[in-house]
């Protein structure tokens, strides 16, 4: 027992976290090789190497993904200070590289000098497609940098290659990402993916995106909504942002129409003006009504709580509904353990945490569009 200890002991050392092992750089200049400081990695890598995100044979792993920052010319090199051999009976290292090739195209580099001389050819870079918006941000170590949103599609030239070397990162970034067909013409109608990497995170270039993004497409007449694919909690709180941002423009929104609540004046305006649909306008009206109260007013605070609960409720109406369907078929002993569930004080106390919650999201939003009025 004592020696099967000390193997799985010995084992346990040749065991590496992908999510540490990975690293991920932007390489502008040949110096960006060797610092640590572009260095980032990736939040999820179990979609190619398991649940558990561990890599099997390997000390001081090190799976390095380099790109230069133009074109995403990638290096791809794998390093390690030693390695599981014959003498562990039946055990071999995981191949970590062939994961790393099924899903990089072809072209990638492996030699470092290879990779920067490459590098040296993208001085002259420009981004694919058409321009449809430019703005600044100040970057406290580089000053007010200069970036760009384009627009387009596979038909330019070079940009198919481009982007199959642009979506690995969708893997170590988007918890359930998958690869676009890049020959189904149809993705042009949808937002499938949005991705902003660590290094340019926390600077407003997701809601940039996306407000370039509704501003192109609201201009469409065949465009009846702008909406995403199961949104994540980030996204959607982004979104909360660049719409209130959108529709605080709208005469429908003044300060003095949303006292009086949510109409389908409001709903009109925002579905034909902007293609923000109904569920998305109503968000919209409750973070730019509770700007607009003062909730220091006892009156006022109590008819925002109020008509935000009663969106809240809705729910529970629900569930109101099918126990009064179900009392007519359940026996006692079932039925008493239904309205367990429904539980009135319970329910109110699940209210009370909801809007507290949507309070707390809307004043970040609302403090957001305070800093860039």
């Amino acid at each position: 027992m004592a020696g099967v200890n000390a193997m799985e002991k010995k084992l346990a050392e040749y065991k590496c976290d992908t999510n540490e092992a990975i690293c991920l750089k932007l390489v502008r200049f040949p110096e960006d090789l060797e610092d640590d400081g572009t260095t980032f990695h990736p939040e999820y890598s179990h979609q190619l190497y398991g649940d558990d995100e561990v890599a099997f044979g390997y000390k001081g792993l090190q799976i390095q993904l380099y790109y230069s920052a133009g074109n995403l010319s990638t290096l791809f090199k794998v390093k390690y200070s030693s390695k599981v051999t014959e003498k562990f009976d039946c055990v071999e290292a995981d191949d970590v590289e062939v994961k790393i090739r099924d899903i990089i195209p072809a072209g990638f580099s492996c030699s470092t000098d290879d990779f920067v001389s490459r590098l040296e050819k993208e001085a002259n870079f420009r981004p694919f497609g058409n321009l449809l918006h430019t703005y600044k941000v100040h970057n406290e170590e580089a000053g007010e940098l200069t970036y760009q949103i384009c627009k387009v599609d596979m038909a330019c030239p070079g940009f198919q290659e481009y982007h199959g070397r642009l979506q690995t990162f969708l893997m170590w970034f988007i918890e359930t990402a998958s690869f676009i067909d890049a020959d189904d013409d149809r993705w042009d109608f949808f937002l499938v993916q949005m991705l902003v990497l660590p290094p340019f995170q926390g600077e407003g270039h997701g809601a940039q995106l996306l407000e370039a993004v509704h501003r192109f497409y609201c201009t469409l007449p065949k465009v009846q909504d702008i909406t995403a694919e199961d949104p994540s909690e980030s996204y959607v709180k982004l979104r909360d942002f660049v719409l209130a941002k959108l529709c605080r423009a709208l005469p429908s929104f003044a300060p003095d129409k949303l006292q009086l609540g949510f109409s389908e004046v409001m709903v009109k305006e925002a579905q034909d003006t902007l293609k923000i649909n109904k569920k998305h306008a109503r968000r919209v009206y409750e973070i730019l009504r509770l700007k607009a109260t003062d909730m220091a007013d006892e009156a006022k605070a109590r008819d925002y709580r109020l008509d935000v609960k009663r969106r809240l409720f809705g729910p529970y109406k629900k569930n109101q509904r099918e126990l009064t369907k179900m009392m007519k078929c359940l026996r006692p002993e079932e039925l008493v353990s239904h309205i367990r569930h429904i539980d009135t004080d319970v329910q109110h106390q699940e209210l009370e945490k909801s809007y507290q919650e949507v309070l707390d999201e809307y004043r970040r939003i609302i403090e957001r569009l305070a800093s860039q009025a």
